[in-house]
């Protein structure tokens, strides 16, 4: 028994170094590529904006406020001229994009150069989305940094010109699980892009994306 209890330490130990492993991996593989300072980010023709719920109970999610005002904020300083909304849309009551574009169009973006995608269920899926149905090959990444590093090192198997601006993180007792749930998004993303060859849910037709002259003033 006790020779049983050793050996399934050793498994667990090693099974926590290979998810720790991975995680700093991916942080390596992208630095560089994102950004705090949103003067230090590379202009791009679109940012994409990752998708999350709007509230954590009755509780505002500041996650979502941040990526939302970011995304304004890229775009009234002429760093994109459009936006991607990409988030899960689940059921009638539940839709990231919907409630994301209500959201920005109060930030005063234009409808017109804002682009849904219903079928952002998970990260992998809007940024493959984002090529093959959107038509764009260089973006700007809208999250937290943890999820921008996933977000970004799965444009790059894709050969996305795809940089991150980083925004601030929500209040600090939500962290560790935030983190916790993150590394083991990290692994699953390794295993889909490099042993499944994972597909998005679901592709369908192109889609446009209506972009302004990069010259106008905002």
């Amino acid at each position: 028994m006790k020779r049983f209890l050793s050996v399934v330490l050793l498994m667990a130990i090693v099974m926590l170094l290979g998810l720790f492993a991975i995680d700093r991996y991916i942080s390596n593989q992208v630095s560089g590529q994102w950004f705090r300072d949103m003067q230090q980010v590379p202009a791009q023709p679109v940012a994409l904006v990752l998708g999350t719920s709007k509230y954590v109970g009755k509780r505002l999610n500041t996650y979502y406020t941040f990526r939302v005002e970011a995304a304004a904020k890229l775009y009234h300083t002429n760093k994109v001229q459009a936006l991607i909304l990409s988030g899960d849309n689940a059921t009638r009551y539940y839709n990231e994009p919907v409630t994301m574009l209500n959201d920005v169009l109060r930030l005063n973006v234009p409808r017109e150069h804002i682009a849904l995608d219903y079928a952002g269920f998970r990260t992998f899926d809007s940024i493959v989305r984002a090529q093959q149905v959107f038509g764009q090959n260089a973006i700007i990444i809208v999250s937290q940094q943890f999820h921008v590093e996933r977000a970004l090192y799965i444009a790059n198997q894709y050969g996305i010109e795809a940089y991150g601006y980083v925004v601030d993180d929500a209040p600090r007792e939500f962290h560790w699980r935030v983190r916790l749930r993150e590394v083991l998004a990290r692994t699953k993303a390794l295993i889909d892009l490099h042993i499944l060859k994972t597909q998005p849910h679901f592709l369908g037709e192109p889609e446009q994306v209506n972009t302004r002259s990069p010259e106008r003033e905002v």
